[in-house]
């Protein structure tokens, strides 16, 4: 769920490729015959499954990058070599397939009229697996996924290093987690209902209560979008009861920026709650799998509360403002919508005190059992 390097989340620069020009893109770009293209859903990108006919693996992400952000490469690149390191580390993550030149990535046009936008361009592995969002997610998974995000951000932080990494300081960049101050210029996008009055309270809370406290949280590389779309599991078990899952696919990486571990697991338990029934008891689970790599300190962990309502405000006001802008998207664009009100609803209602009991109990109860 990208959007560009300053604060607008979205300008009209979503690529608008057909299929035979993007199979024509392929074989000019990468010299692979395409034997088959299908579209894929996505934010503001542009992304093709595609399979060529040549030997060895066949599949691939032909990846599209907005207009705007193509105007970023060394940010791209950042993101390219990150997953390209994840790989070699033993994450599933894609990596490039070169193009004819011997690059992880080229600048196209869109079409050849003069003056046509310019995109990056970029053919990644596919990776098989399950969207969570297609799956019944159960304990298991979802410490999976903590346990996951946090080893991810670790070792990012700690070996990742590349000349281009300087760019994942993206200052303004919409989608990070400490700009939810910034939100209030597109609230408009929701109109004048409950919904506004809620993510109004959201943003006041968290400039008064996280922003004076980011110093005090561990900086590292986050990811930034570990939806339930950005992760693809595969079952490793044959019981339809209690189903055994792990990681096989990590997508999306254009949300990459420097931040705090806190907010990677922030934002993974709050998109775990999208598909939940039980979305409150979500968290435990997450932070149980994301402390046994990275345990968080007490400050960080005062302000989880916060930093998930400030993920489902960032989703929910950008997907509005968005969906005013490309309306035939919308039903993409609006999918966190469909449940995220009534979580973020349910949050507050609750109440932070217990809604954090929970979660710590229920991460607690991970620690009891591994030292039984």
């Amino acid at each position: 769920m990208s959007s560009g390097n300053d604060c607008q989340p979205q300008t009209l620069t979503k690529p608008a490729l057909g299929e035979r020009e993007a199979a024509e893109l392929v074989d000019r770009v990468f010299g692979l015959k395409v034997s088959w293209i299908g579209s894929l859903p996505s934010y503001d990108d542009q992304n093709f499954h595609v399979r060529v006919s040549a030997e060895g693996a066949d599949e691939y992400v032909l990846k599209i990058t907005n207009s705007e952000d193509s105007q970023a490469p060394d940010l791209i690149e950042a993101q390219t070599q990150a997953m390209m390191f994840l790989s070699a580390e033993g994450f599933p993550s894609a990596t490039p397939y070169l193009t004819k030149d011997g690059n992880i990535m080229s600048l196209e046009s869109g079409d050849t009229k003069p003056g046509s936008k310019k995109y990056m361009v970029r053919l990644l592995t596919y990776l098989p697996g399950t969207p969570v969002a297609k799956t019944a997610t159960n304990a298991q998974i979802l410490y999976e996924i903590g346990r996951l995000a946090a080893s991810m951000d670790k070792v990012l932080s700690e070996k990742f290093q590349h000349p281009s990494v300087k760019s994942l300081h993206r200052g303004q960049f919409i989608w990070n987690l400490a700009n939810v101050p910034l939100l209030d210029q597109y609230i408009y996008a929701l109109g004048q209902n409950k919904y506004r009055a809620m993510v109004e309270q959201v943003i006041e809370q968290f400039k008064g209560k996280v922003i004076p406290k980011l110093s005090s949280f561990r900086a590292c590389i986050n990811h930034g979008d570990l939806n339930d779309h950005n992760i693809l599991v595969d079952s490793t078990s044959a019981s339809s009861e209690n189903p055994q899952y792990r990681v096989s696919g990590i997508l999306d990486f254009s949300d990459m920026s420097y931040g705090y571990y806190v907010f990677e697991v922030a934002i993974a338990i709050m998109y775990m709650m999208i598909e939940s029934p039980d979305p409150l008891s979500v968290g435990g689970h997450v932070l149980a799998g994301f402390e046994s790599v990275v345990p968080l300190t007490a400050e960080e962990r005062g302000a989880l509360f916060l930093l998930v309502s400030g993920r489902f405000a960032q989703s929910l006001v950008i997907a509005a403002h968005t969906a005013l802008l490309y309306p035939e998207n919308k039903e993409y664009l609006t999918i966190t919508a469909k449940t995220g009100w009534k979580h973020l609803m349910t949050m507050f209602e609750v109440g932070q005190e217990a809604v954090e009991k929970t979660w710590f109990e229920t991460a607690q109860a991970y620690t009891h059992h591994a030292a039984a």
